[in-house]
């Protein structure tokens, strides 16, 4: 197996929390939507925002639609910016092990389905984004996971061969299409991080668990 020399995060579900239950709720306020309407139309336009086919507005003008109704600019800017909180929350052991691989000198980078408001939203929220090493951001390339050209342009922003590249993401597909591009990959659950530490071991990549005392580090 190749060694890695950079870790390639999603960032829903894997660097965040799951999604925010009051955040949610207000969302349910702004739209006057029930919970069924605003489920169905959150995510049936989801992909299309995240690939910048629709922006923030027009996704929200999408939902709105969906639901047989319209929502005004003053509850569209509401919506985004419970969308933004809705996403907010962080999974401090996923965070702490990418810093802790920053301070070791292996290079880290995002790659994340997100639409243009989410990721301006969270670039001003959290100063530790800068401290990648390149964010692949779907809507500004256009496409989206789990195409394989995103794939090959994180590869790139990262400046590593893709079979040097291990990437995390939540979502059996993605992995498989990170794999079928050459990367080493895992599929992580939020609600069993052990289980993540348990496949690093079995796959010999313990030595980026503490990669402070790794000899490969910097």
């Amino acid at each position: 197996m190749n060694p890695i020399q950079a870790v390639l995060f999603d960032y829903g579900m894997v660097l965040s929390g799951p999604p925010d239950p009051a955040a949610w709720q207000r969302m349910r306020a702004i739209s006057d939507l029930s919970e069924e309407a605003l489920h169905a139309g959150y995510w049936a336009y989801r992909h299309d925002y995240d690939r910048d086919t629709l922006n923030a507005r027009a996704y929200w003008a999408h939902v709105a639609s969906h639901a047989e109704t319209t929502f005004t600019p003053e509850q569209i800017n509401g919506l985004i910016a419970a969308d933004l909180d809705l996403w907010g929350e962080l999974n401090p052991p996923m965070l702490t092990w990418a810093q802790s691989l920053q301070r070791a000198g292996v290079r880290t980078g995002i790659l994340s389905n997100i639409g243009d408001a989410m990721s301006e939203g969270l670039l001003a929220r959290f100063d530790w984004l800068s401290a990648f090493n390149h964010c692949t951001w779907s809507y500004a390339l256009k496409l989206a996971k789990p195409e394989p050209a995103i794939y090959h342009a994180a590869a790139q922003g990262l400046a590593t061969s893709p079979a040097n590249i291990l990437f995390v993401d939540d979502r059996a597909e993605n992995v498989e299409a990170a794999r079928a591009t050459g990367m080493q990959a895992i599929q992580y659950s939020h609600a069993d991080h052990p289980a993540f530490e348990q496949e690093m071991r079995s796959l010999r990549l313990d030595y980026l668990l503490d990669p402070a005392s790794s000899p490969t580090s910097t």
